[in-house]
């Protein structure tokens, strides 16, 4: 049996959520993985909970982040629309 990789996948999540938001995905996605094998019963079972909150903890990250870029993407088109309206 695989030892899991919880306590790196909540590192990941937590410094996804503090300091660079992109560790989240990785979060996510090692999550995930984990879990399916967890649940396949081919890793240690005890990494589930910290696992489970590593993932969590990126998925958030991972959200907060797209609603931040998508936020900038308007932010820009909004100032590119003002300097060109005011430019008339």
């Amino acid at each position: 049996m695989k030892p899991h990789h919880g306590g790196l996948i909540l590192v990941f999540g937590i410094l996804s959520l503090v300091i660079c938001a992109p560790l989240g995905i990785v979060a996510w996605i090692m999550g995930s993985g984990d879990l399916k094998q967890i649940d396949a019963g081919t890793m240690d079972p005890s990494g589930r909970s910290l696992t489970s909150a590593g993932r969590i903890c990126g998925i958030i990250a991972t959200c907060l982040m797209a609603l931040g870029v998508v936020a900038f993407i308007i932010a820009m088109a909004f100032g590119v629309l003002g300097a060109v309206l005011g430019h008339h």
